[in-house]
């Protein structure tokens, strides 16, 4: 015997597999809700017990602080650039003065000692001096030369005025700005290539054999060498561009005598007699003393063989 189950209505089954339907997907969302705040409760729990990283701190600790390094210059460069470029350039001149002066024949000494003592006084240093007193034969000079700080120019130039009589002045000066900034560029460079070779040298760390150290050291003592050489071009440079050269040459002043009458040759000539005689008698005894050993050597045998000849001929004919 067989049991057969009634058969719902149609709509009846319909709806129950609605139903059922709805209460799937109903577990579903309650199911990825679940998991959502799971996963957001797990996120918010790492991030408060994890600490907040530092930059550039674990794998490029080094690498961050030059970067931070470099980054600072790069920010103070562009202030260095204009306080440069606001900056004047200082210039470098050597300043030359030639003076030439007459004296009274009767005062040069003096007025030359004058002037050298007041150069004692002054920011002044004597570089040379000469004195050449008035004879029969030459007029007397003198000369002066010296380096002066400009502030104590004047000074010296009024002291000379007071004594004597400036013919002529003139002032040269020469641009000594870019041999200084070279000169000094290259004491800076030698300065910082020296330092690092004092270093090697003290660097107990790296070994190094004898070979290098004794190149380090004959390298040392090349840079040292130059570095002098370089200074002492900068000082010679510090004296030609802090100081004035000034030049001084003294002459004996010449009296220009004129008379009434104008010029007159027989004057003239009776004042310049003695003079001339001298220089005539002068040029006699030079001449003499030339022509004498010719006369004694050449002229009194060849006159003797020429009267022999002509004695031996006169015989002849008779």
């Amino acid at each position: 015997m067989t049991y057969r189950l009634p058969r719902l209505p149609l709509l009846s089954r319909f709806s129950a597999r609605r139903h059922t339907g709805i209460a799937l997907l109903a577990l579903a969302a309650a199911l990825s809700l679940a998991g959502c705040n799971r996963n957001s409760g797990e996120a918010s729990v790492l991030a408060e017990s994890a600490p907040p990283p530092a930059p550039m701190q674990a794998a490029a600790g080094y690498g961050g602080g030059m970067a931070m390094k470099e980054q600072r210059m790069r920010s103070a460069e562009p202030a260095t650039d204009s306080q440069q470029d606001g900056t004047p350039l200082q210039r470098f001149l050597a300043v030359r003065q030639d003076l030439n002066v007459e004296v009274p024949a009767e005062q040069l000494a003096d007025a030359w000692g004058k002037v050298r003592d007041l150069c004692g006084t002054l920011k002044c240093e004597l570089l040379s001096s000469s004195l050449l007193r008035e004879t029969p034969q030459q007029p007397g000079n003198a000369m002066l030369e010296m380096r002066v700080e400009p502030a104590d120019v004047d000074k010296l130039l009024g002291g000379l005025a007071g004594v004597a009589n400036v013919v002529s002045h003139t002032t040269t000066s020469e641009d000594k700005t870019a041999e200084v900034i070279d000169v000094e560029a290259r004491i800076k460079n030698r300065t910082e290539f020296r330092d690092s070779l004092r270093t090697m040298l003290r660097d107990t760390v790296t070994k190094r054999t004898m070979t290098d150290l004794l190149a380090i050291q004959r390298t040392l003592s090349d840079t040292q060498a130059e570095l002098d050489a370089i200074a002492t071009q900068r000082k010679v440079l510090a004296q030609q561009t802090s100081k004035q050269h000034i030049q001084i040459q003294f002459s004996a002043k010449r009296a220009l005598v004129s008379s009434g009458d104008g010029y007159s040759p027989m004057r003239h000539a009776l004042r310049n007699a003695g003079s001339v005689l001298a220089e005539s008698v002068g040029s006699l005894i030079t001449f003499i003393a030339a022509v004498l050993p010719w006369l004694v050597l050449v002229v009194l045998p060849v006159g003797w063989l020429v009267r022999v000849l002509w004695r031996r001929r006169r015989a002849a004919t008779k």
